[in-house]
């Protein structure tokens, strides 16, 4: 069997937020000239600096229900619900249960998330597409939803303001993927995730879980600031650029193709300038590689189907064209699909 991509969707709430406007409303100083020409973010959605509530299953939902509008399907013929998140509504219960609730409004479409950092977005969609070609599911919604700025803090005196402050914003990105007939010639074709939890420790929100469980008795972890997200120690700068062009050709290679074969690449929208260095690795004009981080900053598990949804509006792709997504995620994952559009 086949699957192809139905419907894409995305929200981002409020009004965007520019480096200047960030600036003036938290007190956090950062290098704007750096964002903007390095890492691309010029602006950004944050719920709670334009005093909205919007957290994760609203995002989500927003997201899913214009993804199933632009399907033009009854939200009734949605048999499974697939959120990709590491910010989640809830430790539990998911996400996803909360989505499938509110969009069909009684017992129907299952539902569950998929939680590997900002890579969560790629396995959930390679899982939701392998459900799809078994014949297990016909029509799956695949939601990717970050609320990251809920658990960064605002504060001008914290240390790590100058890099969590600009870059995390809240957005979802969804597509509706579907059994295709056997004649079309949109499919999914190949996919890799690749993981090293050996790297934990680098970049998380470490309370809240089992570990380090808010109860009375941790009251600590908030005198102590060891609350919402943490930097304990640098990522590695070239850990993308090392990873992602042999893993691109690594999983094109699966199915006979190679790097021209592509029309279009969605990477991790956190660094341009990252993006810019791997198509060259690939040989592959810029032109190729969609970026969104200008607008939405970076979304975490939303900013690939965020970006992809932009291309399928501007009609920078056609059915059968080859399209590459590439994530990465603390901890770390690293997800990538290749499929027929």
């Amino acid at each position: 069997m086949k699957s192809k991509i139905i419907g894409v969707g995305k929200y981002a709430p409020g009004e965007p937020i520019s480096n200047e406007e960030l600036t003036k409303i938290t007190g956090v100083e950062f290098d704007h000239e750096k964002f903007k020409l390095g890492l691309g973010i010029e602006n950004r959605h944050i719920a709670r600096l334009r005093g909205l509530d919007d957290t994760s299953a609203d995002l989500a939902t927003k997201a899913a229900e214009d993804a199933i509008k632009n399907a033009g399907i009854n939200p009734m013929d949605i048999d499974l619900f697939i959120v990709g998140s590491d910010t989640p509504e809830y430790i539990s219960p998911a996400t996803a249960m909360l989505v499938q609730g509110r969009i069909q409004k009684k017992q129907a479409g299952g539902a569950f998330d998929v939680a590997a950092s900002c890579a969560s977005f790629t396995i959930a969609f390679d899982i939701a597409n392998h459900f799809v070609k078994a014949g297990t599911y016909k029509t799956v919604c695949v939601t990717g939803v970050y609320a990251m700025p809920r658990f960064v803090k605002y504060d001008k005196y914290d240390k790590d303001a100058g890099f969590t402050v600009p870059i995390f914003a809240d957005g979802a990105g969804s597509v509706i993927i579907q059994r295709a007939a056997d004649n079309e010639n949109s499919d999914y074709l190949a996919s890799q995730i690749i993981a090293d939890g050996t790297q934990w420790d680098f970049i998380g929100v470490y309370a809240g879980g089992t570990r380090n469980p808010f109860t009375p008795e941790n009251a600590g972890l908030l005198d102590e600031k060891k609350y919402g997200l943490e930097n304990l120690q640098p990522l590695p700068g070239d850990r993308n650029l090392k990873l992602w062009p042999p893993l691109t050709v690594d999983t094109l290679a699966k199915v006979g193709l190679k790097p021209d074969d592509v029309k279009l690449y969605v990477f991790t929208q956190i660094n341009k300038s990252v993006i810019k260095k791997v198509m060259a690795e690939l040989n592959q004009p810029i032109e190729k590689a969609v970026t969104v981080m200008d607008r939405y900053g970076y979304t975490g598990s939303g900013c690939v189907p965020m970006a992809f949804y932009h291309a399928v509006e501007d009609k920078r792709i056609s059915r059968g064209d080859v399209v590459v997504f590439v994530a990465s995620g603390s901890g770390f994952a690293v997800g990538c699909n290749v499929f027929k559009y």
